[in-house]
C-alpha cells in the first residue's frame, strides 16, 4: 500500500519540476483525475486549468454533477459531443474506437492549450492502464490510444505508479469528498466501449439509461468495484401484443481489489429480476437483459 505522507509531497514536486506556465488537466470527475487536480493545484496554483470535455459518451447527469463539484476551480467545460460522435462513425473494432476517442481527446486539448498558451498536459493515468496497454490487452485513451504526434511539450502523469486502491488512499489523505474517493472506475472512451459494434445516438441513449438503472439498483446495497450495463446486440422480444426486435442489454457487476482480476457478484435473483423489469419497462427499445458472470480473466471487466 502507498505511504501517502511520502507520496503526496513527492508527487507535488514531480509536477512542479515538469510543469511550465499554464498547464491543462483532463478532469473527468473520477478519483484518478480528481486526485491529480488537487495535487497539481497545490503544486502550481492558478497556473492549473482544469478542463472537462463533454464527449456525449458520459453517464447520465455527469456534466451537471461536474459543474457542482468542481465549479470553484476555474473549470472549463468544452462541449464536443458532435465531434466525438463524428469520429466514431463507421467504427466497429474496439481498439479503433479507443484510438479514435484518444486522438479526439488530444486534439481538443491541444486546441484549448493554444487558446491559453499552455504547453503541458496532466493526466490521471494509473499503473493498470499502462500494464493493459503495454500488454496489448486494450489501449487506454490516455496511454496506448494516444496518437503518435502530440503538440504538448510535456505530459505529466503524477499517479502512474499507483493501483486504484492506492489512488483512493491518496484521495482520502487529500480530504476529497467521499463520493469521489470511492467512485467506480469509468472507461476513458466512455459509453462507446459499452456498445458492441458501431456507436450510434440510439445505442448511446439506451446504454446511458440502462447504466443509470443498474447503478441505482446496485451501488448502495452491494458496493461493487464496478457495475454497469452494455448494449451487446439485438434480439427478438414481445412487448404488449407486438413482436419486437430490440436491444439486448448485458449487466455487469464485479468485485475486485485493483482491477487486475475480478469476480462477478452473486446477486440475488429478485435484484436481477427487478433490474431486468426496469430496463425493459423504462427503455422502449430494450428487448431483453442478460447478466455476465465471467471473471477476469478470461474476460476483461468492460466488454470492449
Amino acid at each position: 500500500m502507498v505511504k501517502t505522507e511520502k507520496f503526496i509531497p513527492k508527487a507535488i514536486e514531480k509536477i512542479k519540476a515538469k510543469a511550465r506556465g499554464k498547464t491543462i488537466i483532463a478532469l473527468s470527475g473520477g478519483v484518478d483525475s480528481s486526485v491529480c487536480a488537487v495535487l497539481a493545484h497545490r503544486a502550481i496554483g492558478d497556473n492549473l486549468i482544469p478542463i472537462y470535455i463533454d464527449t456525449g459518451l458520459m453517464r447520465k447527469g455527469e456534466t451537471e454533477r461536474i459543474k457542482e463539484v468542481f465549479g470553484d476551480m476555474n473549470l472549463q467545460i468544452i462541449d464536443a459531443k458532435e465531434r466525438f460522435l463524428d469520429s466514431l462513425v463507421g467504427i466497429k473494432d474496439p481498439e479503433e474506437k479507443r484510438k479514435a476517442v484518444g486522438e479526439t481527446f488530444i486534439r481538443v486539448f491541444e486546441e484549448e492549450a493554444l487558446s491559453v498558451e499552455a504547453e503541458c498536459l496532466i493526466q490521471g493515468t494509473i499503473y493498470p492502464d499502462k500494464i493493459e496497454s503495454d500488454g496489448g490487452i486494450k489501449s487506454h485513451h490516455n496511454v496506448g490510444g494516444l496518437p503518435e504526434h502530440i503538440n504538448f511539450k510535456h505530459i505529466i502523469e503524477p499517479i502512474d505508479d499507483l493501483y486504484k486502491d492506492e489512488v483512493r488512499e491518496v484521495a482520502h489523505a487529500l480530504e476529497l469528498p467521499e463520493e469521489i474517493c470511492e467512485r467506480m472506475p469509468f472507461p476513458g472512451p466512455g459509453l462507446s466501449v459499452r456498445i458492441i459494434g458501431e456507436v450510434t445516438r440510439e445505442k448511446i441513449e439506451v446504454v446511458r439509461e440502462a447504466n443509470a438503472i443498474v447503478e441505482e439498483e446496485l451501488l448502495e446495497q452491494f458496493c461493487p468495484w464496478q457495475t454497469f450495463a452494455a448494449v451487446v446486440g439485438k434480439g427478438t422480444g414481445v412487448k404488449g401484443d407486438l413482436r419486437v426486435h430490440g436491444w439486448i442489454v448485458a449487466v455487469r457487476a464485479v468485485g475486485s481489489r485493483d482491477g487486475m482480476t475480478a469476480e462477478a457478484l452473486e446477486l440475488p435473483w429478485d435484484t436481477l429480476r427487478k433490474i431486468s423489469s426496469r430496463i425493459t419497462g423504462e427503455i422502449p427499445t430494450a428487448a431483453r437483459v442478460v447478466y455476465d458472470i465471467t471473471p477476469k480473466p478470461p474476460a476483461t471487466i468492460e466488454f470492449e
